[in-house]
């Protein structure tokens, strides 16, 4: 913008001409005639005060602060229309200086108090610095995904100086650790593990980091990480349980041999709860003795195990080779090997505790 465009009075405009030949200021050119001395830079953050000062003493006659081509005091006279822009009011007499409140990005750059001092003009040049915190302006929105999938997730950032961008992965376990840095972040063939919140942090180190986070949601087939048999003695209660985890959540069905079983039906009750079902029986017949399969169903995929409800005077080597097992004991064969070797101990003592 022009002078005049900060001036109060268009008709300042020729005063403002008269004022460029008084400080022999060329148009476009401030305070480039006469002496010059460059002060520091003046470093401020965005949105606080900048103060600019400018030494003078009995000689001077006419003085004015400057940003470009602009005028904004001449003397005590305020030619900038900019509220922001005050005259202080100094304590000493060799002191003129300026306050720019509430300080904004487009207020960088030079600055000149230009004194004239028996007819010979020089001035003084501050550059003002706007340092801005790191602000996050745009990010990737909330995402689910099947496993196996790429995922790229995005994280802009502005800020002066420029914003550093890290991420961090905070899982649903409540672990987190650090990923990486810059503003994609990419996760080819993404497993359930990877699910949870993903955390971006820009920061510049002018204010506190600013963060924002996406949700990660990894769809996968069910698992069955828990299935307990049960022993118990006929006209007792039985419970036969069920765990699977899966995303969406997983759907349960229970099965005797090739019959599916209802709840409310034949005596028994289904009863789910997140990823848990339990079979239970109220009053346990003969009849329910026998192996029962555990079926979960999600859209990824399906799964299912074996579980035994059994009496006290049930075999249980019988039990061991028809029981699905769903545990460690699976990726685990020395474990196994010695879980088959107590229930065979437990079987010969259970049988010659009932001869006797």
């Amino acid at each position: 913008m022009g002078i005049c465009g900060y001036l109060a009075v268009p008709g300042r405009c020729l005063v403002v001409l008269g004022l460029r030949l008084l400080f022999l200021v060329p148009a476009g050119v401030p305070a480039r005639s006469g002496d010059s001395v460059l002060k520091d830079n003046i470093t401020v953050r965005q949105g606080d005060s900048a103060v600019l000062k400018c030494n003078v003493d009995s000689k001077v006659s006419r003085v004015a602060w400057l940003n470009r081509t602009t005028i904004l005091f001449a003397g005590n006279e305020k030619w900038s229309l900019d509220p922001r822009v005050i005259l202080m009011e100094n304590t000493a007499v060799t002191e003129y200086s300026i306050k720019i409140q509430n300080v904004d990005v487009h207020d960088e750059g030079p600055y000149v108090c230009s004194i004239l001092t028996n007819r010979k003009p020089k001035s003084t040049k501050v550059h003002l610095i706007v340092q801005v915190p790191a602000r996050i302006t745009n990010i990737s929105k909330d995402i689910t995904v099947n496993e196996g999938s790429n995922v790229n997730l995005m994280c802009l950032a502005v800020g002066r100086p420029e914003a550093n961008i890290v991420w961090k992965h905070h899982s649903p376990r409540g672990t987190h650790k650090f990923v990486t840095e810059g503003e994609n972040l990419e996760l080819t063939a993404i497993t359930k593990e990877q699910s949870g919140t993903y955390e971006c942090i820009a920061s510049n180190d002018i204010s506190s980091p600013d963060v924002r986070t996406v949700e990660v949601t990894i769809n996968y087939p069910p698992f069955i990480s828990k299935a307990r048999s049960m022993g118990t003695s006929v006209g007792q209660k039985g419970v036969l349980q069920c765990e699977a985890s899966a995303v969406p959540r997983a759907d349960f069905e229970w099965y005797k041999e090739d019959r599916r079983l209802f709840n409310g039906l034949n005596g028994v009750k289904i009863e789910t709860q997140g990823k848990q079902s339990m079979l239970i029986f109220f009053n346990v017949s003969e009849e329910d003795y026998g192996n029962y399969t555990c079926v979960a169903t999600n859209i990824m995929g399906i799964t299912n195990a074996s579980i035994i409800l059994y009496g006290n005077k049930t075999n249980y080597l019988v039990i061991l080779m028809n029981f699905q097992i769903v545990d460690m004991t699976v990726y685990c064969p020395i474990l196994k090997c010695t879980l088959i070797l107590l229930l065979f101990l437990c079987h010969v003592l259970f049988n010659i505790c009932t001869i006797s």
